[in-house]
């Protein structure tokens, strides 16, 4: 059962923490605004995700109202120069990267507008569940900008480099169909079942070892962003690094006892 988590974990009035045993719920709460990100919004998902509650082993990311976020608040721009502009996209690298390797795993809950700096937030959760209102955009170009929350590295990424420059060049709006065969969400659920799906896959997650979510988080991005005889060898260290643990040693003996869990088909 959810409950409040009683210190709401953060400076931002526009962010609520809830707590459902090893899972958090950092839940997003500006749904005038669709959910739109302004600084004491980012700065507080830096301040939660650097320094977790503790004994939570999962954090989902939720929304009030039909969206996720709607993107930057436009207001945070008005006024600054280029200097000031370099610090305020370097600020949201930081908070986005707490939780992209951070020291929990993250599930975010999309519906309705993930846009912009939403999606950019979104992209940076380790697993994304969409709800069929879903639909993304990166209409940064039609407004005279460019991407400054991540986008240019993690959304890339996801779809790879023609399909971004077609939604940064054109405006062009991926529905929830498009965005899970883009990348963008590994889930697609019924409106209304995001939060329980998410719940879900984060007590799965929570009931890792710490010591594989850990790898998954720290070790996987980084082989991804090296060369073969690099990843190879980092894989392996991690491996040992993993198996050699008691908990895992110990899963182990569960299963050869024929006590744990087998792979099945859902």
């Amino acid at each position: 059962m959810i409950s409040p988590a009683g210190n709401n974990g953060s400076r931002a009035p526009s962010l609520q923490v809830e707590r459902d045993g090893d899972v958090a719920v950092l839940r997003l709460r500006r749904a005038a605004k669709r959910n739109a990100l302004d600084d004491a919004t980012v700065l507080g998902i830096e301040e939660f995700f650097a320094a977790p509650p503790e004994g939570v082993r999962a954090v989902v990311i939720d929304a009030d109202g039909d969206h996720f976020s709607a993107g930057l608040d436009m207001g945070e721009l008005a006024g600054r120069d280029a200097f000031a502009g370099v610090e305020h996209s370097r600020m949201w690298h930081r908070a986005f990267e707490r939780i992209a390797r951070g020291t929990v795993p993250v599930v975010a809950v999309l519906k309705g507008a993930v846009v912009g700096g939403g999606l950019e937030l979104a992209s940076a959760a380790h697993v994304r569940v969409a709800e069929r209102s879903t639909f993304y955009a990166l209409p940064e170009g039609q407004r005279g900008l460019f991407v400054g929350g991540g986008a240019a590295v993690r959304v890339q990424r996801l779809v790879g480099t023609a399909l971004m420059t077609d939604m940064m060049l054109t405006g062009r709006v991926l529905d929830a169909e498009e965005g899970r065969a883009a990348g963008l969400s590994t889930y697609l659920v019924d409106p209304g079942a995001g939060l329980a799906t998410a719940l879900d896959l984060a007590e799965r997650i929570a009931a890792n070892s710490p010591v594989t979510n850990f790898a998954v988080l720290q070790a996987l991005p980084r082989i991804a962003e090296t060369g073969p005889d690099e990843g190879f060898f980092m894989e392996a260290l991690m491996a040992a690094v993993a198996s050699s643990s008691t908990e895992a040693q110990e899963r182990m003996q569960a299963f050869l006892a024929g006590r744990g869990a087998k792979v099945q088909r859902s």
